[in-house]
């Protein structure tokens, strides 16, 4: 089909019609993302919810990017935070699969799943929703560009060459690689920054180019009786997988492996006896920079990524024995059985209004910025770099130990330009920040904030960067989806939404602990409040108490704000602040008693203190 539409387009220039010249197909929307993505399709559920107009374009048959077309179905973090659309789409599998067990399968994560089936429930979200249109089979070329402002984006049908141009009041980048932000000139960077700019003091040494390893994904199935081994790929030689597994283990110059041939394939075992195989370890991860290269370099360069799996995939057969093992014949719609495309780990980053680095992660509330204010999505899994296939990058930042956090708003949104939104992962963060940020439940929940904030951005006529950040937090905490991220405080709790209102304000503060696979940051609401750490930021923005404060607040001292944020007297407000307390289902109500961290944020909460200590998208308190 791919050889006639060349065709199609090298007569057409032979005859002297111009590929500009070719008919086009026009559409008219008001958002348009870019992308099928993980971010993609998250981006258009939540734009439509809002009554918006939505398409997403996406090049190929399927939904869902990592976590489908590139074969990746298992989530990496974020299993006690299931956040907005993140905890839907899981909540799906679980209906699908027979619930949390059914599909806790492998030890790379707790969830794992089959492609199609991810792709099917991102098919069936879409179908509810009246207001998005998808667009399949179309890939992205061009953005289209006024001054300073995108106006839409050029795609051509990957079969048939057709064009496809599509003008919307907002563009969301959803793409893999970030190329609609290339494509609009936008600055960005790949790979590695100097610990000069940065001041990150994790990669020490200079600035260079070199990205993650990518991966292109095999999903294996035991048929249960023998299979014919695929054809012997070109060039195989068995000691190349040596030192993947203790089955397999000979130059003992090679790390010894820490799991044997049964262990490591379980890795990425998934329901009705299929298997991920996406192996790090003398696997089939492999270094190929393709970022920069057009659709057509890509494809043939990535033949190189496919041929590491297929050796791979013989190697599992021949030499490791598993002969009732064959590629998977019900999974993706490609001639070779491979994922529809590979894994990308990292891709452009482009330069935000702000930038996330790894300081506002390990040390967030010390940063000069207060970031974490501006929390639109949050994540828990450690910096995660695969660099063994390239000896030139540091090999030091493997799980590199972080607490959970969250990723501000204005890394969404560039500077240079209006009308575009930026999600998947080519948001403004640092290589190393981006190794936690790519992972799938950060960049769901990237793409459900990218699809609000264009959504909200048309309803309330402003641009992305001029929008309310309490508004765009409060819709997401409503869609369920979490802007602190608190550990101990699960969404089922009723005063969840409180306490990460609260939170974000700075006037009570978590705690960041790493803790290796599943980090946290500890909000403890059964806690007394230290005095101290809550008038360092209330006097930010009233100045100093004019009462005496004892080592821990009292319910006494939670009426006295109260009444400084109501300008009232503290005995006239006595009674309705009594209300308030029984209101948000507060009990033991004693003056002089220590007030809890959970009841202060509760109480708090009922006085708008949230809005009253709105931020500017840099996290600074606005006057």
């Amino acid at each position: 089909m791919k050889k006639h539409s060349l065709f199609l387009i090298l007569l057409m220039l032979h005859i002297g019609v111009s590929v500009a010249q070719m008919p086009i197909q026009r559409i008219q929307t008001q958002v348009l993302v870019i992308g099928g993505s993980a971010s993609g399709i998250s981006a258009g559920l939540q734009s439509a919810r809002m009554g918006v107009p939505t398409i997403v374009v996406e090049a190929t048959p399927w939904l869902g990017g990592m976590l489908t077309s590139a074969g990746v179905s298992a989530f990496d973090g974020n299993h006690a935070m299931p956040a907005g659309l993140f905890g839907e789409f899981r909540q799906r599998l679980y209906n699908y699969y027979g619930g949390a067990n059914a599909v806790s399968t492998g030890w790379v994560s707790n969830t794992l799943f089959e492609p199609h089936i991810g792709d099917s429930i991102f098919k069936a979200m879409a179908r509810q929703e009246k207001k998005l249109s998808i667009k399949y089979l179309y890939q992205f070329k061009e953005i289209i560009k006024e001054g300073n402002t995108i106006t839409g984006a050029l795609f051509y049908h990957v079969q048939n060459g057709a064009l496809l141009k599509v003008t919307a009041q907002r563009v969301i980048d959803a793409t893999e690689l970030g190329d609609a932000l290339a494509s609009a000139k936008i600055t960005y960077d790949l790979g590695m920054e100097s610990n000069d700019m940065t001041k990150e003091q994790v990669n020490l040494a200079g600035a260079n180019d070199i990205i993650q390893d990518i991966t292109y994904v095999a999903i294996l199935k035991d048929f249960g009786t023998p299979q014919a081994f695929i054809s012997r790929p070109a060039h195989y030689d068995s000691t190349e997988f040596d030192g993947s597994n203790t089955s397999f283990y000979k130059d003992t110059n090679r790390k010894r492996p820490s799991v044997d041939a049964k262990k490591m394939l379980e890795y990425g075992k998934m329901p009705n006896n299929k298997y991920m195989l996406n192996w790090p370890i003398y696997g089939n991860d492999i270094y190929l920079n393709v970022v920069e290269k057009t659709p057509k370099q890509r494809e043939e360069l990535l033949e190189q990524a496919k041929q590491q799996t297929l050796r791979f995939v013989y190697f599992i057969q021949k030499d490791l024995g598993f002969n009732n093992f064959s590629l998977a014949n019900d999974e993706f719609p490609t001639k070779d059985k491979l994922a529809l495309y590979p894994y990308h780990r990292e891709s452009r980053r482009m330069h935000g209004m702000v930038r996330m680095l790894v300081q506002h992660i390990s040390k967030p509330f010390d940063t000069p910025q207060s970031l974490y204010t501006t929390g639109i999505a949050v994540g828990d899994y450690p910096v995660d770099h695969h660099h063994k296939k390239n000896t030139a990058a540091p090999q030091h930042l493997e799980f590199f130990p972080v607490p959970s956090f969250n990723i501000p708003l204005g890394a969404l949104i560039p500077k240079e330009v209006s009308n575009f939104i930026v999600a998947e992962k080519s948001i403004s963060v640092s290589n190393i920040v981006n190794g936690t940020t790519r992972l799938q439940p950060c960049v769901i929940q990237i793409g459900q904030a990218a699809g609000l904030l264009a959504a909200q951005s048309i309803i309330d006529k402003v641009e992305p960067k001029a929008i309310s950040m309490r508004k765009i937090q409060k819709i997401l905490l409503d869609a369920n989806g979490y802007i602190m991220p608190y550990k101990d405080v699960p969404l089922q709790d009723k005063h969840f939404k409180a306490i990460q209102k609260i939170g974000a304000t700075g006037l009570l503060r978590g705690v960041g602990v790493p803790t290796g696979w599943a980090n946290a940051t500890y909000f403890y609401p059964n806690d007394k409040v230290v005095s101290k750490e809550f008038l360092a930021k209330w006097e930010q923005k009233f100045g100093a108490v004019e009462i005496n404060l004892a080592k821990d607040l009292s319910i006494q001292d939670a009426l006295y704000f109260a009444a400084k944020l109501t300008k009232s007297n503290p005995e006239i407000l006595k009674s309705i602040f009594e209300l308030k307390w029984k209101d948000c289902g507060l009990s033991n109500y004693d003056l002089q008693r220590p007030i809890l961290r959970y009841e202060l944020a509760a109480i708090l909460d009922q006085y708008n203190v949230f809005n009253i200590f709105d931020v500017d998208m840099y996290g600074f308190l606005k006057k």
